[in-house]
């Protein structure tokens, strides 16, 4: 088949190293703001809702007095300063005055415990926290005009899944190749008039790399939810015209069965994107009836590449519900450690492009381990199809190896998401001491439904093989425990699950 190049492919060029890089980009996120003040001074940048508004010279204008007070308190370039504060106004203050004094930012998990947190500051060497609820340091207008491409522009520490969570350097460089690519899929056209409404942590890449920054890019106003309740995010929708949402399936969901949802204007909605769990076909069909003028994308990322991988352009939403999408313009994709399955060859995905980051900080090993011959090893088992379709089947260290059958969990749980009342589930591998490991399934009901163990295993029955079908299930009566990404802990589920007898 021959490979989709759906997007504007102009203006790339691989580098010595093979990596494919923008072309006339800025050379900093310094040098993207200062353009984008220069051209609309006035334009609305940022909305807290509920709180106050800046324009682009008022943003500006106070992130430099942010880069003084940092100078002040003796941070020089190269420094790290970690950011605590929840979201709104000031988190965005303060990345732009730690961008502006040519240092570095640290955005810290909110959610994190206080020893997470300690672990974060102290692994970073951070020189400066910006504390909850602490006033921003303010001193005399501060603008480095130095920085460069390959400077390191922030550190965001990964979710931790799977042991403590590492620091991926993000360059100038890796933002603004992920900047561009947004552009280039269409999730953030070069439009003034754009509004996209942040309902994720700016602590986490989607937020602060997919909508913050290139809406600041361009010139457009970026709403900010304070926090995520849901009757709020729907009041900001019509409110605050936005034409642009990023969320996980779970939250649209949340939204959508609302017993007010029809109550609120939603045809201003241009852009719905959605990620990070298997979206049921039935849900798909629900957000396009739900947003009627919107196109509809599901994508694929990873912290360590700055956000976006894939892109499924809103054509496929529909007809390749399984699929993350292809390729975004500037990445390449292979898989390796290959093995041979019903459904198409699944190895480990890995991934070359301009906004892969360099390594972890202070994790020589790790970085060599994850970061190896030029390729970021993702840890995710993915098929890639001739037209570069990728589906993620599964976390390498979560597929259950049954007898020597591998399970990919991802599978089972599309097949689960399938089920009319299944809210979401959690599929992993049971300690067996005949055939290793067997298939175990943890779901949750949608509110208002009940579920029955033995007609949800019918139901799989008919679409998976039978050694996929889950042998243990748990009913939860909780939502089960995420990142802020919208990743499943599934860690925290082994710990805590009791799995009982086997089915069969």
């Amino acid at each position: 088949m021959t490979p989709l190049r759906p997007f504007d492919y102009s203006n790339i060029a691989p580098d010595p190293q093979g990596i494919s890089s923008y072309l006339n980009r800025p050379d900093s996120l310094v040098h993207m703001l200062r353009s984008t003040v220069d051209r609309f001074p006035d334009n609305e940048a940022l909305v807290e809702w509920g709180g106050g508004r800046l324009t682009y010279q008022q943003l500006w204008d106070g992130a430099a007095r942010v880069a003084g007070g940092l100078r002040n308190r003796g941070i020089a370039s190269g420094d790290r300063v970690a950011i605590r504060y929840p979201n709104g106004l000031d988190w965005c203050l303060a990345f732009f005055g730690i961008q502006l004094a040519g240092a570095t930012a640290v955005p810290v998990n909110t959610r994190f415990s206080e020893a997470e947190i300690d672990y974060v500051v102290t692994d970073s060497g951070a020189k400066y926290v910006f504390l909850p609820e602490a006033a921003l340091p303010d001193g005399p207008p501060l603008a480095v005009g130095d920085t460069r491409p390959t400077d390191i522009s922030a550190i965001f520490y990964t979710s931790g899944t799977t042991g403590f969570p590492k620091g991926a350097m993000t360059t100038h460089e890796n933002f603004l190749a992920n900047m561009e690519t947004c552009h280039r899929v269409g999730f953030i056209p070069l439009d003034t008039e754009i509004r996209t409404l942040v309902s994720v942590p700016l602590f986490h890449v989607t937020g602060c790399n997919s909508q913050l920054l290139p809406t600041c890019e361009v010139g457009g106003t970026t709403v900010i939810l304070p926090t995520f309740h849901v009757q709020e995010f729907l009041r900001a929708i019509p409110a605050e015209r936005i034409g642009f949402l990023a969320s996980v399936p779970a939250i649209y969901w949340l939204a959508i069965n609302q017993k007010n949802f029809g109550e609120f204007d939603m045809r201003n909605v241009r852009r719905v994107m959605y990620g990070g769990a298997p979206t049921a076909p039935d849900l798909i069909a629900r957000i396009l009836d739900s947003f009627p003028n919107a196109q509809v994308s599901n994508c694929y990322g990873l912290t360590e590449t700055s956000s976006l991988t894939t892109w499924l352009p809103y054509q496929y939403s529909v007809s390749r519900p399984e699929s993350v999408g292809i390729a975004v313009p500037n990445i390449d994709l292979r898989l390796a450690d290959v093995s041979k399955d019903p459904g198409g060859d699944i190895g480990e995905l890995l991934i070359r492009g301009s906004n892969v980051v360099p390594g972890y900080w202070n994790k020589p090993e790790a970085t060599a381990e994850t970061f190896a011959g030029g390729w970021l090893r993702s840890g995710d088992l993915a098929r890639l199809d001739g037209q570069g379709f990728v589906q993620i089947v599964d976390r390498k260290k979560d597929m259950v190896n049954r007898g020597g059958e591998n399970v990919y969990c991802v599978e089972v749980e599309s097949a689960l998401a399938a089920h009319p009342d299944i809210f979401e589930s959690a599929v992993l591998g049971v300690p067996d001491s005949m055939m290793g490991e067997k298939v175990g399934a943890i779901v949750v009901a949608k509110p208002g439904h009940t579920l029955v163990i033995a007609e949800i295993i019918e139901f799989v029955q008919s679409r998976l093989a039978d050694f996929k079908v889950p042998q243990y299930m748990v009913i939860r009566e909780d939502f089960l425990p995420r990142n802020p990404g919208g990743k499943i802990l599934k860690k925290a589920l082994r710990q805590n699950v009791e799995w009982g007898k086997p089915l069969r």
